[in-house]
């Protein structure tokens, strides 16, 4: 060990304004990304409660709803995607070497749990996008 220090962890202290400033903006935009979340959940929600609530008349007489089979089923996969992509990129970021490690299924002999829950979450959302609608 020539010319080096002895002892302590090798961490320099974080000194000045670059780690507020790097904080600041995290929170910051997490708060812009919780604000358009909700944005967007206040224009789709009274229009997916009108289409649900709403009933056409067939040809035959009968009353259909606005929203089939089809459009909820699509509605949901939409949504199950989107869950598990988001929450797979969380897994990707939050892991030991970001960058090197794509989060697979399967790393090794066992099975990755953090990307399996990032299935069963977009799975989860899936199920529950149908049951909300129907």
């Amino acid at each position: 060990m020539s010319g080096g220090r002895t002892g302590g962890s090798g961490m320099e202290p974080r000194n000045g304004l670059k780690p507020w400033l790097g904080s600041a903006l995290s929170v910051l935009s997490s708060a812009v990304t919780v604000t358009g979340v909700g944005l967007c959940c206040s224009v789709f929600y009274p229009l997916l409660r009108d289409l649900r609530a709403e009933r056409t008349t067939g040809e035959s007489g009968t009353e259909e709803r606005v929203l089939g089979f089809w459009t909820i089923l699509v509605l949901a996969v939409l949504v199950g995607c989107f869950c598990c992509v988001f929450s797979w990129t969380l897994t990707y970021l939050d892991s030991k070497r970001p960058g090197v490690m794509s989060p697979a299924l399967r790393d090794g002999p066992g099975f990755n749990h953090s990307s399996g829950l990032a299935a069963l979450s977009g799975v989860m959302a899936v199920l529950t996008v149908i049951w909300t609608l129907t």
